[in-house]
């Protein structure tokens, strides 16, 4: 079956159609939006990402994409609170091209991470969660400082079981649990620091979307190949896609880097000189 983006649009107007729910398309930027006709709160979805992943997966992309606006808009139109429920809040990784607004147009709270990646923060609701933003935090009168601690400690609580794979003489390990922070724990660098002690040859990482953590024991030139690769396409299948890059985790820091010819890794700031 061949899909076009005016097929695309219609299968997720019908699975999405709701009497308070309106739909208006863009035909500029073929994309969708999806908005609450009372609090005019909504989600937009660029339709061929969308068909791009059900090239991949079919209807479960569709599934997916369905369920995630479902949730989204239900949590938008809730009265969010904080105080009492702090075991909630955890600190969420993005890509720095992630908008610093919501869709209508309130500051999210975020702190620059490295040159990829910002860093959020999230109230978990148990299907989904909400980004926490300058309204909540103001009319609860908590401070950023504050936040960012209690989401620290709750991160720490989280289970951190790596599945592991040898490829070409090169150790990889996955932490893929789908609670919404896998890339998220890229942010614990105990959790980092520990691991680094048990790497025998270079130690890198990667955050290519939401929902896996990667990182690799490089001790040959092949290894950096495998591990743009799979970066790349986990990236380009993800639904939150984070980053295409790598980094590598030196001395506590994380260094951006570009795989080029030849096996050979070269740091952000290299490449810019």
């Amino acid at each position: 079956m061949k899909m076009d983006s005016k097929k695309m649009r219609m299968i997720l107007e019908d699975r999405l159609k709701r009497d308070e729910w309106s739909f208006t398309y863009d035909r500029e930027k073929d994309s969708l939006r999806i908005e609450d006709r009372t609090t005019k709160k909504g989600m937009n979805l660029t339709i061929p990402s969308v068909i791009s992943k059900w090239h991949v997966e079919k209807e479960k992309a569709i599934d997916e994409i369905v369920y995630y606006i479902e949730e989204s808009l239900t949590v938008m139109n809730k009265e969010l609170e904080l105080r009492g429920k702090e075991k909630q809040i955890f600190p969420v990784i993005r890509s720095t091209s992630f908008p610093t607004e919501s869709n209508e147009g309130i500051a999210l709270i975020f702190e620059e991470h490295t040159a990829e990646t910002r860093i959020y923060y999230a109230l978990d609701l148990g299907t989904t969660y909400r980004l926490i933003d300058q309204n909540i935090i103001e009319k609860e009168k908590w401070e950023l400082d504050r936040i960012k601690e209690i989401a620290q400690f709750n991160m720490r609580s989280l289970d951190y079981t790596l599945k592991e794979d040898i490829v070409a003489g090169n150790t990889f390990y996955f932490l893929n649990k789908n609670d919404g922070y896998d890339a998220s724990r890229i942010l614990n660098d105990h959790f980092l620091q520990k691991i680094s002690q048990q790497i025998e040859g270079n130690m890198a990482v990667a955050v290519p979307h939401q929902d896996v953590l990667i990182i690799a024991d490089i001790r040959n030139d092949t290894g950096y190949d495998v591990l743009a690769q799979m970066t790349m396409s986990f990236f380009a299948n993800g639904r939150v896609p984070i980053t295409a890059l790598s980094f590598i985790y030196e001395n506590g820091k994380l260094e951006p880097i570009f795989i080029l010819g030849k096996n050979r890794p070269v740091s952000r700031g290299q490449r810019n000189n």
